[in-house]
């Protein structure tokens, strides 16, 4: 992990992050994702999708995917469906 880094992360997860539906999503968001889940689950490959919502981004709901270490972040995007999924 580079000194710039506030957690973990795959290279995909590097990857993703310059698409521009995604080269929005701010560290700080994922860390609150992280650290104050709305919900949780656990995937059956062992990563663990965490949902919460985005006060300061129209309270959108986040969802954020963590490596089964519950730190390394996999994968970060709104999730649009998650109205109709309230885990």
């Amino acid at each position: 992990m580079s000194p710039d880094q506030l957690f973990p992360q795959t290279d995909y997860f590097r990857h993703m992050r310059h698409r521009v539906d995604r080269a929005f999503i701010k560290d700080e968001w994922i860390e609150h994702v992280i650290a104050h889940p709305d919900s949780e689950e656990i995937q059956s490959d062992g990563r663990i999708r965490r949902w919460a919502r985005i006060s300061g981004f129209e309270n959108r709901a986040l969802r954020v995917i963590l490596l089964q270490d519950g730190r390394t972040v996999h994968n970060a995007f709104l999730d649009r469906h998650y109205e109709e999924q309230q885990r």
